[in-house]
C-alpha cells in the first residue's frame, strides 16, 4: 500500500503523520431527518402498506392504519428480501392499556434471519426474567439497562447485526454479533450470536449468510412504524 508522509504543526514543533494514500473515496450518504431514513436505506415499512412483507403462508395480513402496522393474530411477518450484515432502525409501541404481566404484556420480537431475537415487551414497571425483558437477546443476554418508556409510547431500536456464518469446514459456526441501542441508550454491546433463539422460524445457521427479518406475532397488539435497514 502506498503511503503519504505529512508534516503538520503541533504544540511548538512539527509532527510526522503517515497516512494511507490509496483509500477509496467514501460514498456520500444523505443523513435522515425526523422520520426520513438515510438515502441508502431500504425502507421496509413507511406506514402505508406491507408490500415488502409476507406472512408465514401467503400475504401479510397485519392491520395497517394511521401510519403503523399492528399485530392482529394472523401470524409472524417476514421480509420478502433477505439480508446479511445490516443496520436496522425500527419503532414500536406496546398497548397503552395494560393487560397482563410478565411475558403476557406487550410481547413481540424482532428476529434477524428469522432466527435471532431482540425481545419486544412492555418492561416498564413489569418484572420478568432478565434475558426475556425488552432489549434482551432473548434467552442469551439481558440488556445492560432497562431503557423502557411507559406503555403506549413509541420506542426505538437501532441495531447493528453481524450475521453468523458456517465454518469453512462446514461443521462449526463463525459467530456474528448484535449491538443494540434502545431509545438511544446502548443496551447490547457487540454480543456474540451463534445459535437461534426460542420460537425461531429456522433452526440452523443460514448457509448463505443472509435471511429475512421477522416480526413476531405473540398474540399482543404491538404496533410498528418507520422500519428501515442499511445493508453493511
Amino acid at each position: 500500500m502506498k503511503t503519504l508522509i505529512r508534516w503538520f504543526a503541533a504544540a511548538g514543533g512539527l509532527s510526522l503523520a503517515v497516512c494511507a494514500a490509496d483509500w477509496p473515496e467514501p460514498p456520500v450518504v444523505t443523513p435522515g431527518t425526523g422520520t426520513a431514513p438515510p438515502s441508502d436505506a431500504v425502507v421496509l415499512f413507511d406506514g402505508r402498506d406491507l408490500s415488502r412483507w409476507r406472512g408465514q403462508q401467503g400475504e401479510a395480513r397485519w392491520k395497517v392504519a394511521d401510519g403503523f402496522a399492528e399485530v392482529n393474530g394472523t401470524g409472524n411477518l417476514f421480509t420478502k428480501q433477505e439480508f446479511g450484515d445490516c443496520q436496522l432502525h425500527i419503532e414500536w409501541a406496546t398497548p397503552p392499556l395494560v393487560a397482563g404481566n410478565d411475558q403476557g404484556r406487550g410481547n413481540s420480537g424482532v428476529y434477524f434471519h428469522g432466527r435471532y431475537e431482540i425481545q419486544i415487551l412492555d418492561s416498564y414497571q413489569n418484572k420478568t426474567y432478565p434475558d426475556g425483558q425488552a432489549g434482551a437477546f432473548y434467552g442469551n443476554r439481558p440488556p445492560l439497562v432497562n431503557a423502557s418508556r411507559p406503555p403506549g409510547e413509541w420506542q426505538t431500536y437501532d441495531i447493528i447485526f453481524r450475521a453468523p456464518k458456517p465454518g469453512e469446514d462446514g461443521k462449526g459456526v463463525v459467530p456474528g454479533s448484535l449491538t443494540v441501542f434502545h431509545n438511544g441508550v446502548l443496551i447490547q454491546d457487540h454480543v456474540p450470536v451463534k445459535a437461534p433463539t426460542t420460537a425461531a422460524a429456522f433452526n440452523d445457521v443460514s448457509p448463505t449468510g443472509k435471511g429475512p427479518l421477522m416480526l413476531q406475532d405473540h398474540g399482543n397488539p404491538v404496533r410498528y412504524r418507520n422500519i428501515w435497514l442499511r445493508p453493511l
